[in-house]
Order: structure tokens, then sequence, then C-alpha cells
């Protein structure tokens, strides 16, 4: 996860909160992209992986994030394309248990 989207602050703030269909749902991974962008717009990426069970960078959310990039692209929507692109460089390794 990158240190530049982490809110240190966050932890006796309210979070926000990050609406997301059933594990079970075909649009969940594409929510679960969403809102990690959104938290990190938010300065509150731990919030956001914590809400998704997904870290910054993970590959498993590349194509959604991908979608989002080029919708970012397509409304000239520059933060989110900005964020979507950094995604994509974060990739890590997903941790096993």
């Amino acid at each position: 996860m990158s240190r530049a989207f982490v809110n240190e602050d966050a932890g006796g703030q309210d979070v926000a909160r990050y609406p997301l269909p059933d594990r079970s749902d075909p649009t969940f991974l594409l929510a679960a992209a969403r809102a990690l962008l959104r938290g990190a717009d938010q300065g509150d990426t731990v919030g956001a992986e914590s809400a998704t069970g997904f870290y910054w960078g993970d590959p498993a959310l590349f194509p959604p994030v991908e979608q989002l990039l080029a919708e970012a692209r397509e409304d000239r929507h520059d933060r989110m394309e900005q964020l979507a692109e950094r995604f994509l460089r974060g990739r890590v390794t997903p941790r096993r248990a």
C-alpha cells in the first residue's frame, strides 16, 4: 500500500462508509475498486481496504480499475485518472494467511 494515501490521523475519526454489494454479486469487484479509489481520494485508503477486503494495488482488481481508468479518461476526470494509474503502478503480492 502506498503511504501517500494513508491518513494516519484517521484512527479516532468516523470513517467514510463504502456501500458494497454482496461478494457474490457480479458487480462486487467494480464496486470494491471504486471504493478503494474513493478512499484514496479522501485520504482513507486503510478504511477502504478494510471495507473491501482488498489492498491497494491488489492484482485481482486490475481489470475493474482499468475499466474505471477508461471511464475517467472519457469523462476527463483527472483526479480519478491519476488515482487509477497509481493503483495500477502499485501492484502488490497478495498476503497469505
